[in-house]
């Protein structure tokens, strides 16, 4: 038994090895989406865009409104564009099938493919439908880059957790536009949170 047990033992390593790497496989595409998406969201401080959500005829799918014009939904739609994912698309045809589950947040009878992606309620509701609502807490740990919060403010806000600290602290920088144009600010507590999540699509 002596000789037997280190050859076992050998073969268990590998069969460990290869269950790790089948959990694993994939993790280094997710992770460089990821960071292509936050690098975009970053990218969009750096351009002149007025705040303006009024409604505008835009193309379907992949739609824009112009690039010198947007509001906060628009700093995450835009950033997800940068892999590949198309909001306008995805929240459209959920709505049109799951009509019932939007109404909770924001009453519409008429669904809108130009602008209803735009709206913070919609967008929140999406990504509850999609399974990943994570926990809304005081510790700035808890908020990783990548997540995507809402604040309670007027008719809703949104912005994105960056890669950037804020000096001192335990938390991570928010993209978001509030008026201003797309900003890198300390604004993760500023207000109340209302929404916490962390979305990576499947290819």
């Amino acid at each position: 038994m002596k000789k037997i047990i280190p050859f076992v033992s050998a073969i268990s390593l590998i069969a460990l090895f290869f269950l790790v790497s089948s959990f694993t496989a994939g993790t280094g595409d997710e992770t460089s989406s990821l960071q292509k998406v936050i690098d975009h969201a970053k990218w969009q401080t750096t351009q002149d865009v007025t705040y303006d959500g009024s409604w505008r005829k835009i193309d379907y799918p992949n739609g824009d409104v112009p690039a010198n014009v947007g509001v906060c939904t628009d700093v995450i739609i835009r950033a997800y564009r940068a892999i590949g994912v198309d909001l306008q698309k995805l929240v459209h045809e959920d709505m049109k099938s799951n009509h019932s589950d939007y109404q909770e947040r924001r009453r519409t009878k008429v669904l809108d493919r130009n602008i209803d992606h735009r709206r913070c309620p919609n967008l929140q509701t999406y990504l509850d439908r999609q399974g990943t609502k994570q926990p809304i807490t005081t510790k700035g740990i808890d908020y990783i880059p990548g997540d995507i919060v809402f604040w309670d403010i007027a008719a809703g806000h949104v912005g994105m957790v960056i890669d950037e600290k804020v000096h001192n602290t335990d938390r991570f920088k928010i993209v978001h536009n509030i008026g201003g144009g797309p900003q890198k600010e300390d604004f993760l507590f500023a207000a109340s949170i209302v929404g916490h999540y962390r979305w990576m699509p499947a290819n």
